[in-house]
């Protein structure tokens, strides 16, 4: 059972809105991904934020600010350690001043690189992605390299292993994560404009062959107009059996190891 009441043995994921996912592992451990807090749609941002007072790992697909969010503020708060692509990490300490100490090559990697963290109770795998990564300072100032985007697999010991598809468009390489990593829970960027949107999200979900589907990355602005019943329909036509799991911002659920 993949989705279950909350135990001391489950993996709890909390969406914040947008891109921005907390994990906290079986043991307790802290993982922020693309924690932009302070999106429109997440109305307690400030109370979260203070109230965060573990994170281990921040962990970023992009350099876009609507994935880098508050990592800065939280990393320096909580001195959660960076994990990110070389150039991503590099970006963030040169342009943004994460703290360079809490981005050392432990948790740095790059594509088809796994990082095993925690002692192996984590493990992250950086898988392409279609879109763009480029930091800014500051709001509509200049772009700055960061590299290439990414998605996320980060596989849980006595947990469920994860897909975080970051931005992108659909790609059939996409079928490659599955010959590698059994996927319980992928998290789908659905929107459209500036991502896949509902159609192609759900080809995307074909490919990869998921337990359970969580979208994300829409309804944040008007221009993201793909939405969780589209895509509903969108899998129902594909005949597709992992599980739609639509989540309320700020909600937390549990999930138990596959």
């Amino acid at each position: 059972m993949l989705f279950s009441l909350v135990s001391h043995m489950d993996t709890k994921l909390t969406w914040y809105g947008q891109a921005a996912f907390k994990v906290v592992t079986p043991n307790g451990n802290v993982l922020l991904i693309d924690p932009w807090l302070t999106n429109p749609v997440f109305e307690k941002a400030k109370e979260e934020i203070a109230a965060l007072d573990r994170v281990d790992f921040i962990v970023l697909t992009h350099g876009h600010s609507d994935h880098v969010g508050d990592a800065v503020e939280i990393g320096e708060k909580t001195r959660a350690k960076l994990v990110a692509t070389f150039d991503l990490s590099a970006a963030l300490v040169t342009a943004l001043g994460y703290p360079s100490e809490l981005a050392d090559v432990e948790t740095t990697g790059h594509m088809g690189g796994k990082l095993n963290l925690l002692g192996g109770e984590v493990a992250v795998t950086f898988v392409p992605a279609w879109h763009g990564s480029a930091v800014s300072k500051e709001e509509n100032g200049p772009a700055i390299y960061a590299g290439t985007p990414s998605g996320l697999i980060i596989a849980l010991r006595n947990g469920p292993t994860i897909y975080h598809t970051g931005d992108t468009d659909l790609f059939s390489d996409m079928e490659l994560v599955s010959r590698f990593h059994k996927i319980d829970v992928m998290l789908i960027c659905i929107g459209d404009h500036f991502t896949m949107g509902p159609d192609r999200a759900a080809e995307a979900a074909k490919l990869v062959k998921p337990r359970m589907v969580i979208p994300m990355h829409y309804g944040t602005f008007p221009v993201l107009t793909g939405t969780p019943e589209a895509f509903d329909r969108e899998m129902k036509k594909r005949k597709l059996r992992a599980k739609l799991r639509v989540m309320k911002v700020g909600e937390t659920i549990a999930l138990s190891k596959s």
